[in-house]
C-alpha cells in the first residue's frame, strides 16, 4: 500500500504487448512499428508476452498470462477489445499507444478501464519511456540516455523534439511521458507519480490545457515542493474581452492567471521552447540557488555589460564582491581588471585569473550565483578556462552557468562543460535567464510555503451572514450587478473603510444630503445597467454648491439617458470628497477565472486604469507575507513609500484591505467580479471610494467535488478543525491541522519517539525524517489528505533567562486519500511518554471526522502483526481486523465512514 497508484505503469516487471500480427507488418499501426523497433534496439529488463486480441486460447491458458502492463499499438477498432482482454487477465494499467480518437469513443475506453480496475494511459498517448528500466513503451524516439530529469508533455510532436535536442546536448531523463488528449491519466496524476519517484530530481512539463484546475494546482505544489519544476505553456490567450463588466475582468487575462498559480504553486514558467531547454539544462545540473544575486566573471567589458543590462532586465540582482572578497582577489589579477560591479578580468586573462575569481566568487557571501563569460582572444585558450570551471563545480555549492561566446575556435570548450553538466550558453542573455529561472524557483518556493486561514485571525470577524444575505436578496430580484450601495454594503460587512455614500433619487435630495454632507461632494450615477460610469457621463467630482448639484443632477440624468437609453436609473448617490491630498489612487480587484477560479488584483487605480494595465496578482487566500508580495509586484509599489513630497502610505492598512478582500472570496463563494477603484491610501489609512461587484454562480475548480471552498484552487488553512482537549492528570493540549512552519517540531517529536514506535510507525529504524519527507508531511494539500497534530505548549528558559513558550508535538494522525476517491489511507503514532492517556483514539477520532466530512466512505490501514497495542486500539473504535494477503507481517484494518 506504500506504492503510487501508478507504480504498476511506470516501473512494471511484466508486459503484455497488443500489437498486432507482428509477421504481416503492412496490418500493424504506425505507433505498432516504431514501439516494436524499440523494444528490438533496446530490451527491456522485465518479461513481455506478445498477446493477440483474437487468441483462441481458454479462460485457463489466459489465467496463465500475468502482467502488470498492457501496452496496446492497434487500430482503433480493435482496442476495446484488447482492453477488455487485458482487464481478463487482471493488468494493473494499460498504455494506448494511437491518435485521433475523438472523446466519445475515448470515453467508452475510460469506462472499461474504470469497470475492470486499471489505470490507462491513453488513448492518443504518444507513451513513455523509463531509461533506468531500458523501457521504451513509445513512438517518440529512440530510448533517452538515463539522468534525473522527468520530462511530461501533451505534444507527441513536441516530445519527439525535446529527445532529439537532449541527445545532442547529452541531457538524460528519468521519464519522458507523452500524455495526448482524452488520456484517463491525467497530467496531476504523473506530476503526483514523479513528486515521489526516487529516481525524479527535477521536472519539465509542456502543457496545453487542464480539466481539473483544483487536482492539478494540488498535484503541481506537492511535486514543486519535492523537486525544480519548470512549465511551458501553449495557448497564451489575450487579456481583456469586450463584454467585461468591471476593470478587472477587462485587464486581467487568463494567461496571466496561470502566472499567479504556478507561482503558488513554487514553480517556474518559461515562455518560450528556447527558455525550456535553457531551463532544462540548469535542472539536469541539479542547482538549488536560494538568491538572485548573479556575479558576473568576464574577459571582456561588453558582453559584461550586456549580462548586466540583463540582470536588470529580469528584475534579478548583480552579484558584486563585498570588501574583503574585492581585497582578496584583486593582487591575483592582470593590471587593468576591475571589480566595482563586474568581475572585468580584462583581456589579459587567463586560465589561472579564471580559477582565482571563481574560487572567490563561490565563497563570497554577497553571490547567490557565478555566471563565466568567455569572449576568444588571441593567444587565449578557451579550453584551458573551460576546464577551471570543470573541476571547480564539484566544490561549489551556488549555481554555475557558463557562456563561451564565438562557435568554431569554442566548440571543443563547449562540449567539455556539456559532459561536466555545467549549463553552456552562446549568448550572455541566455545565461542570465537560465539563471533568472532558477532564481524565480527559490522566490516562488516562499509562496509555497504559505498556508492561510480563510479569515485572518488577527483581524476582527466580518459579518459573513449580513453579506450572504445581501447577496441572496440580489439574486433573488435576479440582478447580477451590486449597485455601488450594495456593494459599499458589503466592502462594510468585511470592515473595509468606505467613503459614506447617500442614493437621491430627485435633484432637491441630493441638494438636501450634500449640504449635509459638506461640500465639496461626489456625484455617481446610480445604476445596474452602466459598468463604467465615467465613460457615459456619469461622474462629477468637486462639486462646490447646491446649485452646482441640481444643474448637474439633470446634466447628468440627460447625458445617460442619451448613451444608454434603457438603463435602469435609481438615482443620483452623493459623497463627500475624500480628503486625501497627497493620497494614491490604487485599485484592488476580483476576477473568476476559468478553471481556475477567483483571483486577486492590485495596481494603480484612477479613471486611466486600463491605459496603464499595472496589475499583480495573486492566488486567495492570502496572508501578510502573500499581501506583502503582492503590492511589491505591481509598478505602482515604488510611490507607496516617501515619494515626491508625500509621506509613506499606511502599509498595514493597504495589507489589511487586501486580507479583507482575501475573506470576501473565500468566504463568498458568489462573488464573481469586483473593482475597488479608486481605493485612496496615504499616511493615515485607506478607503475604498468607488465599488463595483458582480455576483453568480459559485465557480467550481474540481469538478464533481464541491464542499465549502470548493471555489478555491488553493484550499484555505482549516482552521475549523482546532480542537482543545483536557490531559489527564492535569493541563490540556491542542489538536490542529498540520502546517509547514510544524517542521522543526516534527523532527524534534521524530527524533523522541522510542525505536519501537519508529519502526512500528515507518518500518524502518530511521532516527530521523529526510529532508523531502518531512516537506511532504508538513506541507500538506487540505484537499485530497489531511495531518492532525496534538500539541502542549512548553516553557523554556534562555542562558539569559528570558522565557518562550514553545510548541511540542505529541501525536500525529493523518490519512490520505485513495486514488478511488471514497477511500482513505490513515496512520497514527504517539508520543511514547504520552501513551495512555487517550490520545491515540481522540486523534483517530479527529480523523474521522475529517474524512467523513470530505465525503469518503471507508478508511483503512495496514498494523504490523506485532503491534498488539495499535490493533487492540483499532479494535476498541470498531476497525474490522483481518489478514492482508500480499504480507503476512501486517494486519489490514478498516473501518466504515
Amino acid at each position: 500500500m506504500d506504492q503510487h497508484y501508478l507504480t504498476p505503469l511506470f516501473e512494471p516487471q511484466s508486459i503484455v504487448l497488443f500489437t498486432g500480427p507482428q509477421d504481416q507488418p503492412d496490418k500493424q499501426t504506425p505507433q505498432a512499428l516504431a514501439l516494436l523497433a524499440h523494444l528490438k534496439a533496446q530490451p527491456f529488463k522485465g518479461h513481455i508476452t506478445p498477446l493477440d486480441t483474437s487468441t483462441t486460447g481458454t479462460l485457463a491458458d489466459l489465467a496463465q498470462v500475468k502482467a502488470d502492463l498492457a501496452v496496446i499499438a492497434l487500430p482503433p477498432g480493435e482496442i476495446m477489445a484488447a482492453l477488455e482482454l487485458a482487464g481478463r487477465i487482471r493488468v494493473k494499467a494499460a498504455l494506448v499507444l494511437s491518435t485521433g480518437i475523438g472523446a466519445q469513443q475515448a470515453a467508452e475506453m475510460h469506462r472499461v478501464a474504470q469497470r475492470q480496475g486499471f489505470w490507462l494511459l491513453g488513448p492518443n498517448s504518444q507513451g513513455f519511456q523509463r531509461p533506468q528500466l531500458q523501457l521504451n513503451a513509445s513512438a517518440v524516439g529512440d530510448l533517452a540516455s538515463s539522468g534525473q530529469l522527468a520530462l511530461v508533455s501533451q505534444s507527441g510532436a513536441l516530445t519527439a523534439s525535446i529527445m532529439d535536442w537532449a541527445k545532442q546536448n547529452k541531457v538524460g531523463f528519468s521519464t519522458v511521458v507523452a500524455l495526448g488528449p482524452h488520456t484517463q491519466v491525467t497530467l496531476a496524476a504523473v506530476l503526483d507519480y514523479l513528486a515521489s519517484d526516487r529516481h525524479t530530481h527535477g521536472i519539465v512539463v509542456y502543457m496545453e490545457g487542464i480539466a481539473n484546475a483544483r487536482r492539478f494546482t494540488s498535484a503541481l505544489r506537492a511535486a514543486a515542493n519535492a523537486k525544480p519544476v519548470v512549465v511551458l505553456k501553449a495557448g497564451r490567450k489575450l487579456a481583456g474581452n469586450a463584454a467585461a463588466q468591471t476593470h478587472s475582468s477587462a485587464i486581467v487575462g487568463s494567461d496571466e492567471v496561470f502566472d499567479a498559480v504556478l507561482r503558488r504553486a513554487g514553480a517556474v514558467r518559461v515562455r518560450s521552447f528556447v527558455e525550456l531547454f535553457s531551463a532544462a539544462k540548469c535542472l539536469a545540473s541539479r542547482y538549488r540557488p536560494v538568491g538572485r544575486r548573479l556575479a558576473v566573471i568576464t574577459n571582456g567589458g561588453g558582453p559584461g555589460v550586456l549580462a548586466a543590462d540583463w540582470v536588470s532586465e529580469l528584475g534579478l540582482d548583480l552579484g558584486v564582491l563585498t570588501e574583503d572578497g574585492a581585497r582578496q582577489l584583486q593582487p591575483l589579477l592582470p593590471q587593468h581588471a576591475s571589480l566595482s560591479d563586474l568581475i572585468d578580468l580584462s583581456e589579459d586573462a587567463g586560465a589561472e585569473h579564471y580559477r582565482a575569481a571563481l574560487e572567490v566568487a563561490s565563497k563570497d557571501r554577497g553571490i547567490d550565483g557565478v555566471l563565466v563569460i568567455y569572449s576568444p582572444k588571441f593567444g587565449g585558450d578557451a579550453d584551458a578556462v573551460a576546464d577551471v570551471l570543470v573541476q571547480a563545480k564539484p566544490r561549489m555549492s551556488k549555481p554555475l552557468v557558463a557562456c563561451w561566446m564565438g562557435d568554431a575556435s569554442v566548440q571543443p570548450a563547449r562540449h567539455a562543460l556539456a559532459d561536466a553538466l555545467i549549463p553552456s550558453f552562446r549568448t550572455p542573455e541566455a545565461a542570465v535567464g537560465a539563471f533568472g529561472n532558477i532564481a524565480s524557483f527559490y522566490q516562488n518556493q516562499q509562496l509555497l510555503q504559505q498556508t492561510p486561514p480563510p479569515l485572518s485571525h488577527e483581524l476582527s470577524a466580518p459579518d459573513v451572514e449580513g453579506a450572504r444575505l445581501l447577496i441572496e436578496g440580489v439574486l433573488t430580484e435576479r440582478r447580477k450587478v451590486l449597485t455601488e450601495m450594495e456593494s459599499k454594503a458589503l466592502l462594510s460587512a468585511f470592515h473595509i473603510p468606505v467613503t459614506q455614500t447617500l442614493l437621491a433619487r430627485t435633484a432637491a435630495e441630493a441638494m438636501m444630503i450634500a449640504t449635509q454632507l459638506g461640500f465639496p461632494v461626489a456625484l455617481k450615477i446610480d445604476s445596474p445597467d452602466v459598468s463604467h460610469k465615467s465613460d457615459v457621463g456619469g461622474v462629477a467630482l468637486n462639486v462646490m454648491n447646491a446649485t452646482a448639484v441640481r444643474d448637474i443632477w439633470h446634466e447628468m440624468m440627460d447625458a445617460v439617458h442619451e448613451r444608454v437609453p434603457d438603463a435602469r436609473i435609481n438615482g443620483v448617490t452623493v459623497q463627500a470628497m475624500a480628503r486625501k491630498a497627497r493620497g494614491r489612487e490604487l485599485y484592488i480587484g476580483v476576477v473568476t477565472d476559468d478553471p481556475f477560479g477567483p483571483v486577486i488584483a492590485f495596481g494603480a487605480g484612477g479613471t486611466m486604469i486600463e491605459l496603464m494595465n499595472d496589475h499583480a496578482m495573486e492566488m486567495p487566500p492570502l496572508n501578510q507575507f502573500l499581501a506583502r508580495r503582492l503590492m511589491e509586484r505591481s509598478r505602482v509599489h515604488e510611490t507607496l513609500g516617501a515619494w515626491r513630497g508625500a509621506p509613506a502610505v499606511d502599509m498595514a492598512a493597504l495589507e489589511q484591505v487586501l486580507l479583507r478582500v482575501s475573506e470576501m472570496v473565500c468566504e463568498l463563494p458568489q462573488l464573481r467580479e469586483m473593482d475597488i477603484n479608486p481605493i485612496i491610501v496615504d499616511e493615515h489609512g485607506a478607503v475604498a471610494v468607488d465599488a463595483r461587484i458582480v455576483i453568480g454562480p459559485a465557480a467550481q475548480t474540481s469538478p464533481g467535488r464541491a464542499g465549502r471552498y470548493g471555489h478555491l484552487a488553493i484550499l484555505p488553512y482549516p482552521a475549523r478543525y482546532e480542537q482543545l482537549w483536557p490531559l489527564k492528570g492535569g493541563g490540556e493540549y491542542t489538536v490542529r491541522p498540520i502546517h509547514p512552519d510544524d517542521a522543526q517540531a516534527l523532527q524534534a517529536f521524530m527524533k523522541g519517539l522510542s525505536a519501537e514506535s519508529r519502526y512500528f510507525r515507518f518500518v524502518s529504524s530511521m532516527a530521523e525524517l529526510p529532508p523531502a519527507m518531512l516537506a511532504r508531511f508538513t506541507l500538506i494539500d487540505y484537499d485530497r489528505e489531511m495531518a492532525l497534530c496534538a500539541v502542549v505548549e512548553e516553557e523554556t528558559v534562555d542562558a539569559d533567562g528570558t522565557k518562550h513558550v514553545r510548541e511540542r508535538i505529541i501525536g500525529v494522525s493523518r490519512y490520505i486519500t485513495n486514488p478511488d476517491q471514497t477511500s482513505c489511507e490513515f496512520s497514527l503514532v504517539v508520543d511514547d511518554a504520552f501513551a495512555g492517556q487517550g490520545l491515540g483514539s481522540r486523534l483517530m477520532l479527529s480523523i474521522m471526522d475529517v474524512a467523513r466530512e470530505k465525503g469518503l466512505q471507508e478508511i483503512i490501514g495496514l498494523v504490523l502483526t506485532n503491534n498488539e497495542g495499535m490493533l487492540r486500539l483499532m479494535r476498541s473504535l470498531g476497525f474490522t481486523v483481518r489478514a492482508y494477503p500480499d504480507d503476512p507481517d501486517f494486519r489490514l484494518v478498516t473501518h466504515p465512514l
